[in-house]
């Protein structure tokens, strides 16, 4: 199945698009934040057992039609898609996550590279969660990006390209990928192991998270977690019946009473 099989009314009503469509920057960075910002970061479905499929007809299923989020392969595969559908060349690319580690990863982060939008070349990524962006990033070594109360840039270390994000005043590397183009089926063994393996955070870990201009708000397990960019607030929730309304009231995720995540506490 083709990005010409996408259902783009329907992607837009779920993303609150209502504007132009034409392969501009504008456009680009207005379904951008529309995306980032409706769609939330999330690997539910995983904790509950359930399989991560991220064929077309799946995704449209469970993030537009059912509602839902997803993680990386799932979030940018979509919106990749969704920007053919109007009209913009997209590459798919891989990337190995440093955020927070000094192990090395496979290449298991998925990112988007738009050329020749309006004469720039950008990276667009609605899928990385954590410090995630709001707006593309310029493909220009060492440009800044500021958006909203976080700042990004692009720099070229070791023949590989890395996104860093500025927090406390210095660069935090979130992950290094090179201009190797993917086709969909090389997401497949990645979201297997991000799906199903015992290393994987994934299988671990409740993560959700839904940015905003003002404020990220995000879940690790119970944990929730607001950042201001210059401020990070912490609570830890109750239990299982809070968890279930703070996903239907600040993410918009909906499951039965009673539902239970297989989450490590540790």
């Amino acid at each position: 199945m083709s990005s010409d099989d996408l259902d783009l009314d329907a992607y837009l009503r779920r993303v609150g698009y209502t504007g132009r469509r034409e392969p501009t920057r504008a456009v680009l960075e207005a379904l951008h934040l529309a995306h980032a910002t409706r769609i939330p970061f999330e690997n539910l479905d995983i904790l509950l057992g359930q399989p991560i499929r991220i064929d077309l007809a799946s995704l449209q299923e469970k993030l537009v039609a059912g509602g839902r989020g997803g993680y990386c392969y799932e979030q940018n595969l979509l919106f990749a898609a969704a920007l053919e559908k109007v009209g913009f060349s997209v590459t798919r690319l891989a990337a190995r996550v440093w955020y927070r580690t000094q192990r090395v990863y496979p290449r298991l982060h998925m990112l988007l590279l738009l050329v020749n939008v309006d004469g720039s070349r950008l990276i667009a990524d609605v899928g990385f969660g954590v410090e995630g962006l709001l707006l593309p990033v310029p493909f220009e070594a060492g440009r800044e990006s500021r958006q909203f109360a976080w700042t990004y840039r692009v720099v070229e270390v070791a023949g590989e390209w890395m996104l860093q994000s500025l927090r406390d005043g210095s660069w935090t590397n979130l992950y290094a990928f090179s201009l190797e183009p993917q086709t969909p089926v090389d997401y497949e063994p990645a979201n297997y192991y991000s799906s199903t393996h015992p290393d994987s955070r994934f299988t671990r870990t409740l993560v959700v998270q839904l940015p905003a201009p003002e404020a990220r708000v995000a879940l690790r397990n119970l944990e929730l977690i607001t950042d201001r960019g210059d401020s990070v607030t912490t609570r830890m929730l109750a239990g299982n019946d809070e968890l279930l309304a703070v996903l239907a009231g600040t993410f918009g995720l909906r499951f039965p009473s009673g539902t239970r995540f297989a989450y490590r506490n540790a």
